[in-house]
């Protein structure tokens, strides 16, 4: 009886509603990054440097948000 009850405890999903922001908020910067690569005239490095950081965090924290799913 007890380890049944240590497995269903173990199951338990850390699954909130606010994780599919995370994931639209990664998916949005991606996208703004692609495009900031595309621009042709003229590239603004410092806009590239910051979405590169950011999707980068973004990314490491939704592979955390889902491994704990």
């Amino acid at each position: 009886m007890f380890l049944a009850e240590t497995a269903t405890k173990a199951v338990e999903s850390t699954y909130s509603h606010f994780d599919i922001f995370m994931i639209v908020f990664t998916v949005l910067i991606g996208i703004g990054l692609v495009r900031l690569l595309l621009q042709r005239p003229r590239k603004n490095m410092l806009a590239i440097g910051f979405s590169t950081v950011a999707l980068l965090i973004f990314v490491a924290a939704d592979f955390k948000m889902v491994s704990g799913w």
